[in-house]
């Protein structure tokens, strides 16, 4: 695992809006319809709470930015008005409705929250230049909890991150109030996040001890910033905290004096922060301690921890990202993508009600393409969250532009249960992502990057949007809603991802990245290692046999039309013909090429595609600001450079692997 510091002992104080910019509206006929609209502002009746006080805050200043006026408080009805209307038929917490016309605008929730986001609702439709007139929006989130998981160490450095350093830590202590987490509370409500784990999953000594005293104070300071957005604090525990810290000599989740440790701690963390969230917990992975160290399971693990917050409405997000990393590349049978399926399937029932089980999108780990996790159609019993990859760890580092949403929508679409609510999309009851967030001026290293952080939010509250809406949001919102330019931003984010597969990893193989810190071009580079991520590859073929019949038989953890599909070449999808065979070099695919010549075209077409990103850019030169055309024409400049690496590394060890040239007669070196 890589730690990236350096030397700076404060955050960043410098940082930009992302899509929250505000922008004047330039289109005169909307801003005078709009102006007429919103003249007046009539707050909700009865007590205000700090999140309908933001609401109401954050609609002034929006107004104010877009329209250039200032909104009149009314107490009568008039203009933009305000309403609790709890109780609704078909909308439940967080949900809001809009209504609107040439005279004013009627926005309704069913509680603070839905105020807020509402409100964020309505300033994005100001901000994209649609008319008030015949407006009618009714919106609730698809899901109760919606969460990014940041992976930040109390030194300030954040594992697997590419934007800086943490925003929440530095030096080994918590860092306080600040304009930027006011501006990062404000980001993540204004696209539905209402929950954030802000320590490393890998919780080492220090962190451990974010639920003791001396950082539980500076803690409660963080969640007071949090509070009036919307969002609850939540962190990842160590499953043997009491060990760690020299209290009790076992971590036994069915001993007596364990149970009680953890009952003791809960409350000392409620009674700092009452409206904290929960725990994340990775367990028995990657080294990380676990129930298996006394012979107990993953329902006695995590019921230990979810029986002690219970009482506070806790939760525990249970992590299931539990595999052997010590295989033997010899070993044929032992398949790391059945892990999480044999580990916890049998444990369905089992777990209480609060708590969730964290599913990765696909089997392995957050590679370029994956099929979905089979565990997500195995457990009808347990509550089950989504987690999904925002840091771009094997898909670029930020350093490429690689839209997610697009591929998110393959895993959200497929239907991994019988019967018409099958889809992933319907399977996840809560959505969780792991941060792509630092204290860089942009949050996210690469400008660009910030789409993928939107999506996440607009995917998790809505998991039917279609990836072009949110691309040509989040331009209209960043850059302003000109048509031409939301569109040409819009269409350079469209096959990214597509692009950066293609001159990758071919047909679902995935791993051939450098070990370590995962960037760059290294075919072999795992092969041998004990992390289970093998291809195969060999002067006949390429692949991984996952089958029933022949291979390690991952295929039939499926429902059985999905078993059947993955299990047959015949029908097996071209993208995951490699995750699920081994298949010779001359395997004539679906689309009718061979296995060696989709290698060859796929890696020159995507570095072709890279290639012209830069000029593609270029058509926006004086019509964004200067800084971020720059900024985002040097990390497209860089790609193009390292997509014809990927290229020209990947077709050469294949070629001399296979002795089978190029069908076109491109250049591949020897």
């Amino acid at each position: 695992m890589r730690h990236n510091h350096d030397s700076s002992s404060a955050p960043s104080a410098d940082f930009g809006p992302a899509w929250l910019a505000y922008k004047p509206l330039a289109d005169r006929t909307a801003r005078e319809a709009w102006s007429r609209a919103l003249g007046t502002l009539t707050p909700p009746a009865g007590p205000s709470g700090p999140v309908s006080r933001t609401a109401i805050s954050e609609l002034e200043a929006g107004i104010y930015s877009l329209l250039g006026l200032r909104p009149r408080r009314l107490r009568a009805s008039g203009g933009l008005v305000l309403e609790r209307a709890e109780g609704r038929a078909g909308q439940g917490p967080e949900s809001f409705s809009i209504e609107g016309n040439a005279e004013g605008v009627r926005l309704s929730a069913q509680d603070d929250a839905g105020l807020l986001y509402g409100a964020f609702r309505l300033l994005q439709l100001v901000a994209r230049g649609t008319s008030p007139a015949g407006l009618r929006i009714s919106e609730s989130p698809a899901r109760p909890l919606r969460m990014i998981d940041h992976w930040d160490n109390l030194d300030g450095s954040v594992e697997r991150g590419f934007a800086g350093r943490s925003l929440f830590f530095r030096d080994g202590r918590v860092l306080g109030p600040s304009p930027r987490l006011e501006a990062y509370a404000r980001l993540m409500a204004s696209v539905g996040i209402n929950a954030v784990a802000i320590n490393n999953v890998n919780v080492h000594r220090p962190e451990t001890e974010l639920i003791y005293p001396r950082l539980l104070k500076d803690l409660a300071k963080v969640a007071s910033v949090l509070r009036p957005w919307g969002v609850k604090l939540y962190l990842s525990a160590n499953f043997a905290a009491p060990v760690t810290m020299g209290e009790l000599d076992t971590a036994d989740p069915l001993d007596s004096r364990v149970i009680a440790w953890w009952e003791g701690r809960a409350a000392l963390v409620w009674k700092a922060i009452p409206d904290f969230g929960g725990f994340v917990v990775k367990a028995d992975s990657e080294g990380r301690p676990g129930p298996f160290t006394y012979g107990r399971d993953h329902a006695d693990g995590a019921n230990l921890i979810a029986r002690a917050i219970a009482p506070y409405g806790g939760k525990v997000l249970w992590r299931c990202f539990v595999y052997n990393c010590k295989q033997d590349w010899r070993d044929r049978k032992t398949d790391r993508a059945r892990a999480a399926y044999d580990h916890f399937s049998p444990l369905d029932g089992r777990f209480l009600p609060n708590i969730y089980l964290q599913i990765k999108n696909g089997p392995m780990d957050f590679q370029p393409r994956e099929p979905v996790s089979p565990l997500f159609g195995a457990m009808p019993k347990t509550s089950k969250a989504l987690e999904l990859q925002i840091a771009q760890e094997y898909t670029g580092q930020q350093r490429h532009v690689c839209f997610l949403p697009e591929q998110w929508r393959t895993y959200l679409d497929t239907e991994i249960r019988e019967g018409a609510d099958g889809r992933l999309s319907d399977a996840a009851d809560a959505f969780v992502a792991v941060s792509n967030l630092g204290d860089d001026p942009n949050w996210c290293g690469h400008d660009l990057a910030q789409a993928n952080w939107y999506g996440f939010g607009r995917l998790a509250w809505d998991p039917g949007l279609a990836p072009a809406e949110i691309a040509r949001e989040w331009a209209a919102l960043t850059f302003g809603p000109e048509p031409d330019l939301v569109e040409g931003i819009a269409s350079l984010l469209l096959g990214t991802w597509q692009a950066y597969e293609a001159y990758t990893a071919p047909l679902g193989v995935g791993w051939m990245v450098n070990p370590g810190h995962h960037y760059g071009p290294n075919p072999d580079g795992y092969e041998y290692d004990r992390w289970g991520t093998y291809h195969f590859a060999d002067r006949e073929g390429v692949g991984v046999d996952r089958t029933v019949a022949t291979g390690s038989g991952y295929a039939g953890q499926y429902r059985p039309a999905l078993a059947a599909m993955y299990e047959d070449t015949a029908t097996c999808p071209d993208e995951l013909a490699l995750f699920f065979h081994h298949l010779g070099y001359g395997f004539r695919l679906h689309s009718g090429t061979t296995v060696i010549q989709h290698i060859y075209d796929a890696h020159f077409e995507g570095a072709e595609a890279a290639a012209a990103l830069p000029g593609r850019w270029k058509a926006f030169e004086g019509r964004i600001p200067a800084g971020v055309y720059s900024a985002v024409q040097e990390r497209l400049t860089h790609q193009a450079e390292h997509a014809a690496l990927w290229r020209d590394v990947v077709n050469t060890f294949f070629f001399r692997l296979s002795g089978v040239p190029d069908a076109k007669g491109r250049i591949i070196y020897r």
